[in-house]
């Protein structure tokens, strides 16, 4: 459901939506949600000194269960 939900943001904020991917990992201390998004989009989510994926995170952290989840920002390298 976080994932959804994750991606579901994420595709709201970019200009190329079909290139959001998000994939979802269990690991010892929580879950972890990779963003994977176009180069060009990076900045987008990324936002000014961070505060979009820091807003990104709080609303996941909110929407999760025991609260302990990691979201990682990647780009898709296209080479």
């Amino acid at each position: 459901m976080l994932a959804e939900a994750l991606e579901h943001l994420v595709r709201g904020i970019v200009d190329h939506p079909d290139d959001v991917r998000v994939s979802s990992s269990s690991l010892r201390r929580g879950e972890l949600l990779e963003v994977r998004v176009h180069p060009d989009d990076l900045g987008r989510v990324i936002g000014r000194s961070g505060r979009t994926a820091k807003a990104l995170r709080t609303v996941v952290g909110a929407l999760s269960d025991d609260g302990s989840v990691r979201v990682d920002v990647v780009d898709t390298d296209r080479r």
